[in-house]
């Protein structure tokens, strides 16, 4: 048996162990020992490791062919770059796991970083779920819709695209090409006539019998055959049942053909990039200046464009472009399942490796290569195109935002410019479904992955001031539990609150009262004419009110910040209210699912009629047994 004590813990089953150096002196001679302490029990196995600091935070994630070749390389420290010399100087342990091979340990390495976001790897910034287009399968009016998350339900998959927009563009397109329903299963259900989408020519109105199945099968193959890249097909079919209704006569179909035939035209003619020819391909060009990368993608499916995005890594200073492109693929591939081409406008080292990895994940061969000629270089070239100018427009916009940071703390006398600025609101309809909103802000734009909503526990829903005080009160709690050193970036430059000088005295009570001393808060009220934009009054905490010239750039940012956490509370506060709405009683009693809930408001008409019914006239509802009605009775009654 295992001494519990020892430097060493592993676990057999996961193959994971950690190995803890001694020492906690943030020096490069405690690192280099702590690795050495590692390397005594390290196998040369494929692999991933953690390096850790003293407090067990993960500083890097790595994989490696064979880990102790790998890891040796750190304790010859005169041939690291400075970069990871700092690194080593703060590593304490490391978390080794091993693999059955190198594949596995790139595919485990991107699933680490995503999870640790550790400070010294490459890090994809903008890593949220791309939308899809999903073709429903489970009914038999098949439905299309827009998709994000997890892909449990039974269907067909289109994407990824660039952007909501890009997909909503598509979808209203599509609707008014193939005719297909939107509507959810239980609107579908209790329909008795046909809806506005019948009305306008975005829908063939199967609820209701306006179309039979057969037909609606031949729209939805219509659909498939085009979202598969066979739109000349389509195109050809709509042109020869428009001749044939003409022909007979038959003027009001040849006109809703006419109209199908322009919506297929206009999704042709959208598409910005010519990639006719090229298939199912995803297309990365990389651009570098001054030490900023930024990643131009296209998404190319069936030779139509799927739209485009620039990306933008983080710590990718002394970082080599091969490792940069690489990592970004890695991460960038570990939700969104890749084309079968990935073209590139480089060779990678690990190219071999990584396609390999990327099969492993799909499921079928995924093949990256470099376009030497034809349509595919032509693309390649335009992708590096748009990398370049993507790359300058955002380094331009850096150089504004740095200024307008600097002048930010001039105003309010910071020491340096605000890396993090959070922005505070309340929102609420007569004390109702009241919560708190935070967003944040940084040189780089808003933090939309940081945004968080506080629900109002305790305090009275009607008093602005005492909501204000639970929201800080539950904010820097935590920060002081999690982040007591604040070194991981979380605590706050500068705080923005959409109020006056009552507001900013309730947040400024709760940091005294929890020691907080040295965060800078600032009030946002409108000034004496509240409906003039530009005459905010910014409330300081030493007592004083500063105004800003109406044609001030740090006013309009100012208002900005402003802007976006009234849009952001409004929005979670709708999302609470209508969610509200549809609440029922019954939700509150354990076990009673939908089907369950539906039967006895069906049976007794109401939620209180259900709450003053007997036990055995609950017996009585169909669909509940006895069992579930005495759950029901025991609920009401027994408290």
């Amino acid at each position: 048996m295992s001494d519990p004590n020892s430097p060493t813990r592993f676990n057999e089953e996961k193959a994971t162990y950690t190995v803890r150096g001694g020492g906690e002196a943030p020096d490069l001679a405690a690192g280099v020992a702590a690795i050495r302490n590692v390397l005594k029990t390290l196998p040369a196995r494929p692999g991933v490791y953690r390096m850790q600091d003293a407090r067990g935070d993960v500083l890097y994630v790595g994989k490696a062919r064979a880990l102790k070749n790998r890891v040796t390389n750190y304790t010859q420290v005169d041939r690291l770059p400075k970069r990871l010399q700092r690194m080593v100087a703060q590593t304490r342990s490391m978390t080794i796991v091993t693999t059955n091979n190198e594949a596995e340990a790139l595919l485990l390495e991107a699933q680490l970083i995503k999870r640790f976001r550790p400070a010294y790897n490459v890090l994809l910034r903008d890593d949220k779920s791309f939308p899809f287009i999903l073709l429903r399968a489970d009914h038999d009016f098949p439905r299309i819709q827009k998709h994000r998350g997890a892909r449990r339900a039974k269907g067909n998959y289109y994407g990824p695209f660039a952007s909501a927009g890009s997909v909503n563009n598509t979808l209203n397109a599509l609707q008014k090409l193939f005719l297909l329903r939107s509507c959810t299963d239980g609107f579908f259900k209790t329909r008795d006539r046909p809806c506005l989408l019948y009305q306008i020519k975005r829908c063939s109105a199967p609820c209701v019998g306006r179309i039979s199945q057969a037909d609606y099968a031949e729209l939805v193959g219509d659909a498939k055959d085009f979202l598969a890249g066979k739109s000349t097909k389509v195109q050809t079919k709509l042109g020869a049942q428009m001749t044939e209704a003409a022909e007979a006569m038959d003027f009001e179909l040849a006109a809703v053909l006419r109209d199908r035939l322009k919506a297929l035209t206009f999704i042709q003619g959208t598409q910005a990039i010519n990639a006719e020819g090229v298939g199912d391909a995803d297309v990365f060009a990389l651009a570098c200046r001054d030490g900023v990368m930024g990643i131009q993608a296209f998404f190319i499916r069936g030779g139509q464009n799927w739209g485009h995005r620039s990306f933008f890594p983080a710590h990718t200073n002394d970082v080599p472009e091969d490792e940069v492109l690489t990592s970004f693929l890695t991460q960038f591939y570990e939700e969104v399942p890749p084309a079968r081409n990935v073209l590139l406008d480089r060779e990678l080292p690990e190219g071999a490796l990584l396609s390999e990895a990327l099969a492993e994940r799909a499921g079928y061969k995924v093949a990256l290569s470099v376009p030497q000629r034809g349509d595919r270089r032509r693309l390649m070239e335009q992708a590096k195109r748009n990398a370049v100018e993507a790359l300058d427009r955002r380094l331009a916009e850096s150089t504004t935002q740095a200024k307008l940071l600097r002048e930010v703390a001039d105003l309010f006398e910071l020491p340096e410019p605000p890396n993090r600025i959070e922005i505070y609101d309340n929102s609420h309809i007569q004390g109702t479904n009241a919560l708190g909103a935070m967003v944040v802000a940084g040189p780089e734009g808003f933090r939309k992955g940081q945004y968080r909503k506080f629900n109002i526990k305790q305090a009275a829903t009607d008093d602005d001031f005492a909501m204000m005080r639970e929201v800080f009160g539950r904010r820097f709690a935590r920060a002081q539990a999690e982040d007591p050193d604040r070194d991981a970036g979380d605590w706050p430059d500068l705080v923005l609150i959409d109020g006056g000088r009552g507001q900013l005295n309730a947040a400024k009570g709760v940091l005294e009262d929890m020691g907080i001393e040295d965060v800078c808060l600032v009030g946002v009220a409108k000034g004496p004419h509240h409906g003039r934009e530009g005459r905010e009054v910014f409330h300081l905490m030493d007592g004083r009110e500063l105004t800003l010239p109406v044609n001030s750039p740090v006013l309009f940012y100012l208002q900005r910040l402003r802007d976006e956490v009234h849009r952001f509370a409004i929005g979670a506060h709708r999302q609470k209210r209508a969610k509200a709405i549809g609440a029922s009683p019954l939700d509150e009693v354990p076990g009673i699912g939908p089907a369950r809930k539906k039967a006895l408001l069906m049976h007794f008409g109401t939620a209180r009629s259900v709450r003053g019914a007997s036990l055995d006239d609950l017996k009585k509802a169909p669909g509940v047994s006895a069992a579930v009605a005495q759950q029901v009775y025991d609920f009401y009654h027994s408290r």
